[in-house]
This record gives C-alpha cells, structure tokens and sequence, in this order.
C-alpha cells in the first residue's frame, strides 16, 4: 500500500479546509477524504457495512484519464502539438466555470468566447419571460433551443474569424461553441447539477442573464425549466461524437478523458447494477435519522432529504483507476436509454428515467407541508410535463408517541369548507385544523403508504420515508405549512389554487383504507424467502415488490429497468447467475439501479441472515 508523505496530507487537509470554508454544508467535502483514505493506511472495521456517500463503479484502464489543472494541460497540449493550425471547441454546460477552462489554453492564436455570439442578456430574459412566469416555484418547460439565442450572422462572423487564422491554435469555448461549427478537435465540459446548485447558494448567477443575486430558488428554477434543458439538447447531440470528456464539477481540479474511453465506460456501466452519488440537504422538517445512520457531516441543523436515486440530478463516479471521473447519471440515460430502461420502457418514455428514490427524515422534526400533485391532464397542459408525480411512503422507520402520515380527505368533508379554512390560515387567520379535513394514518416500519396523483397528503413527524414516484419531483403543490417559515425566515410558497384545482375529493377514509394503505398481496413462497408486492395504486404506471430471504431469491425481468433499495438487513448482495456482470454488495438503506441489459439476478444474503430489499420497476 502506497503511503502518502506528511506534505501530500498537510496538502490535502489545506484543501479540505478552503472547502469547508467556501460551503460547509456541502457534503463534497468527504469526496476529498475518501481520497485521503487511498493514500494514507486505513483499514476500516470489518464488521460494519456502512452507508457508502461515494460509491464508484470500475470502468476502465490507468491510462484512459487524468485529473488535475497541469495534467489537464498536458493532455490539451499534446493534442495541439504538431499541426500547423488546430480548431478546439470547447462545449460547455451551463453553470461550469468558463474562467477555469480559458486557463487551460494560454497559447492560443485566436479565442472566441461562444457566449458574446448569443444575443444580450436582457434580451434573452425577455424571450424566456413567459416560460418562467411570475410564480416562485413553477414554470414551463421550455420549448427554446439553445441555437434560438444565437444570431446566424455572429455565428458566421465567427467562421470567418477562424478561417482566416493559417497557423496555432484556435479555441471556441462557451455554452453554444458547438454552434461555430470549425472543430478539429471536440470537448465537452460537464458538470453536475448538485454542484451547480451549491454554486448557486454561493452566490453564481444563471448562465448569459441580465438579472443578477436572484434568490437561490429562483436560480434553481431557470435552471430546471430552460438552461439544463438547452443545455441537454446539446449534450445528446454531443455525447456519440466528442473528442474528450472534461469534468468540471471539482471547482479547480478538473479530470479529463477521451471520448472513446468516456463512451465505453457508460456502455460498461448499462450492463451492470450500479450506485449513484447521493447527496442531502438539510429542510425546515428534517430530521435526525440519516445524521445518525449515515454518519453524515455536522451542518449545524439537520438532513431533510436524501436524493439517492434521481438521475436527472445524481451523479455517477467513473473509476479509471488512475482517478475518478464524476459526471451526470443523466448523461447514461442519453447514451444508453434501450439497454438502461429496456424496450418497452423506453418506448414508453424516451431518454427520461421514470423512476425516482429519495429519502424524508422528520425523525425528531416535523410534518411536512400538506400538499397534493397535479392531475395527468393537468400537468400536461399547464408545464408541458408529459406525466406526473405519482408516489408511495414506504417506511423504513417509524418512532416516537404516534408516528402518522395524512392521508386523503376524511369523509363528510365538504370541499368548499376545507378550502376556506386553508385559505383563512393562508391569509394569516387560524392555523389550518388538518385532523379535522385530513385523515391521520398510523404506521410503524415497513408500512407501504400509495399517493397516486391528486391524492392530499404528507409525513408526519418521526417518520424515515423512503419516497418511491415517477420522476417529474418539483410539481408539489402545498396547501398548508403549518404556519412556518423556511431556514431563510420567509414563508415558504403555497399554491392553493393549483391544489385545490386537483384535490380528489371522493379519496375518502373508507377510499384511502381500501386501496392505498399496505395493499399487499403474496406473490411466492418458499423455503428460500417471500416476494410480496406492495403497490402501486392501479392509476399508477410503477410496481413494487418485496424480496424477504436469508438465502437467495431469484429476480426475473418484466422488461423494465429495476431501482432497489435494501430496506432492512446489513448488506444484500445483487449477483448474475450468469456472470453477465460483477456482483454488487448493497448495504442498509443504500439505492442501486439494475439496467435491463444486466439480465436475471438474484438477491443473496452473504451472512445467511434475513433482509429485506423493496424493488421498483414499470409495471406491464
């Protein structure tokens, strides 16, 4: 084992504490000590199986990669090296750090920064004006593509521009680069959508916009509604013909690695189970459970969400043994969407992952906000969505006096009456009398708890609640908030008119006791383990199912992706029977994604004692 000298850990730990510095509440930080740990002797107790924050997935040889500004360099220069005139685009996403990637290039003949091409700031936020709207939270997806902002005649100054130079080097970089169109040499700048949020926190504005120190939430939502997506549409187009990959997500510490080699890595990567990078933020509601059980870094508040299975946003880490390149799971979704989802799925739903794990903690908090989601039809025609939230509560914990979660109306409720009560509370008048309107269910661990769309609910406090949904996640329309302000000290949105515009009103006590409460039906019994499934409700397009065994329980594929999540037990081990891929060991509440193309697999306990693992797919 390599032992690293006092100077490379002094090095480190400096780097660490710039980190902690700059954003302390970003769990990044353990990145760089899970670096550490590969350098200096570390030898972690064999007994435990901890929740893994950064797991990696083996993709490729030393020699496909390199990290770090000077070995950065060193590769870019020996691309430019020998030719008498080089054209490198540099395509970036929006939200990376342009400065750093102008650094990297300090001989050029000839720069053109992509972004003077496009038309002023003020001027595109005129065009996207009535997407975004004037609500806080929600817009419209765009309907813009990114080449919409940029002038033809720019574009082709630009051309000219270039092909007049006859010798060196001639870098195009900036969002829109890929719009010049003089590549000799392709790269794409990437980053993840997390760090760009933490960046937004820090104080960066949105990209090409005359609106600057805009709130966070209101960055957030430019970024969801129209940047990412023009960003998107530019990364599909790019990812099977890019010369190299640069990531850019460790602010001044890029890694760097060929298109072929990046390319080849997602293919390994659809074939087998593989973990994403989790991250957690910290709510007005949280809780102390994923503090506790996840050994998470102190934050001076608590941990309110877990994100640790949304490709939209999670990340994947690429390990090509001599480093590790972070990058959008997102980007997996694009290149591979047939081997990831299956046939039938992504027949369904094109390069989108329909499904989506993440984590509430309210132990030792507070309820959620009382809220509903949108209708189908009403997604569809107010925020061009194509489908909507559909969701369940599986409870991996549940602790405290009378742990609950509301759900549904109580029956003899009259819909104006409950509507005029929240409007009262809204308006400043009595606090909202939920238990009166509101059913308040009961539940203890492992309970399933389904929340088809319209359906009024939310956790109560002391609960630890595994979400399991369809993937479009900010469409929550809050109706009551029980009189509290966010961590900021402002109110947080309510957007009554759009729920009670969805609120079903015949999901009454006996309605919600019927169909949505631990709808559980046997599926197979034997000497290895149970498979029960647990939901969903039959307006909901997602299935799941429960695998009991302190031995192996084989898993059959429907043609669908599978999402899983090891709901009790220590580890679980997810193995071919074929050996079409490695064996992935998942430990107590960690999420993975089983691609379609990874065939039939089963889930084993190594020890010989019982686990439980809930698994999520679309259903036929």
């Amino acid at each position: 084992m390599q032992t690293a000298t006092c100077k490379d850990v002094i090095t480190n730990f400096n780097f660490i504490q710039k980190c902690i510095d700059i954003c302390p509440a970003s769990v990044y930080v353990d990145y760089i000590v899970q670096n550490i740990r590969k350098q200096v002797p570390f030898m972690p107790n064999p007994s435990t199986y901890p929740y893994r924050r950064f797991p990696t997935i083996q993709v490729g040889a030393a020699d496909h990669a390199a990290r770090g500004t000077d070995a950065v360099k060193q590769e870019l220069h020996a691309l430019c090296a020998g030719s008498s005139k080089t054209v490198v685009t540099v395509e970036c996403y929006p939200g990376t750090n342009q400065a750093e990637i102008l650094a990297l290039f300090p001989h050029a003949e000839l720069v053109i920064h992509a972004d003077d091409l496009a038309i002023l700031p003020a001027e595109l936020d005129a065009k996207i004006e009535h997407e975004l709207t004037d609500d806080p939270v929600f817009g419209i997806m765009t309907t813009w593509q990114m080449k919409n902002f940029y002038p033809e005649e720019a574009l082709c100054a630009a051309r000219g521009k270039i092909d007049a130079v006859t010798d060196g080097l001639v870098l195009v970089y900036g969002v829109g680069a890929s719009l010049v169109e003089r590549a000799d040499i392709t790269i794409y700048a990437d980053i993840t959508r997390w760090e760009i949020q933490l960046r937004f926190r820090k104080g960066q504005d949105n990209w090409h916009t005359a609106m600057h120190d805009l709130p966070q939430r209101a960055k957030y939502k430019r970024g969801y509604f129209a940047e990412w997506r023009w960003g998107d549409r530019i990364k599909d187009k790019l990812l099977p013909v890019f010369d190299y990959y640069l990531d850019t997500t460790s602010a001044g510490d890029p890694a760097i690695v060929p298109g072929a080699a990046y390319r080849e890595a997602l293919s390994k990567a659809a074939a087998q189970p593989f973990r994403m990078v989790p991250y957690f933020d910290p709510g007005v509601w949280g809780g102390d459970w994923m503090k506790t059980h996840f050994d998470l870094p102190e934050n001076g508040s608590n941990y309110a969400w877990s994100f640790d299975g949304v490709p939209e946003e999670n990340s994947l880490l690429l390990d090509f043994g001599s480093c590790v390149v972070e990058t959008p799971a997102l980007n997996l979704v694009y290149a591979h969407p047939r081997e990831l989802l299956g046939d039938r799925v992504h027949a369904r739903f094109g390069k989108e992952f329909p499904i989506r794990f993440d984590m509430l903690d309210t132990m030792h908090g507070q309820n959620l906000s009382l809220q509903v989601h949108p209708l189908t039809e009403y997604i569809q025609s107010h925020f061009h969505m194509h489908y909507t939230q559909d969701e369940s509560y599986y409870l991996l914990d549940a602790a405290g006096e009378a742990p609950c979660v509301y759900l549904g109306i109580k029956t003899g409720t009259k819909p104006e009456e409950m509507v005029s009560a929240l409007q009262a509370a809204q308006n400043g008048g009595k606090p909202f009398p939920a238990e009166k309107f509101v059913n308040k269910i009961p539940v203890k661990k492992h309970d399933h708890v389904l929340i088809p769309a319209g359906t009024v609910h939310c956790s109560g406090a002391d609960t630890m609640v595994l979400e399991i949904s369809a993937t479009p996640y900010i469409f929550t329309f809050k109706l009551w908030d029980w009189g509290r302000v966010d961590l900021d000290g402002k109110p947080r949105p309510i957007h009554l008119e759009h729920g009670a515009a969805n609120i079903q009103w015949y999901r009454n006590t006996e309605w919600v006791h019927r169909n949505l409460v631990n709808a559980v039906a046997e599926v197979y019994t034997g000497e290895n383990g149970t498979v029960v499934r647990t939901g969903l409700h039959e307006r909901e397009f997602l299935d799941t199912f429960r695998f009991t065994t302190s031995s192996a329980l084989p898993v059959h594929r429907n043609g669908s992706v599978h999402m899983l999540n090891l709901v009790d037990g220590t580890r679980a081990v997810l193995r071919s029977k074929s050996d079409a891929f490695p064996p992935l060991e998942l430990h107590y509440a960690e999420t993975c994604i089983v691609p379609q193309a990874a065939g039939d697999y089963e889930i084993y306990s190594p020890d010989g004692s019982e686990v439980k693992v809930i698994l999520a797919c679309v259903r036929n």
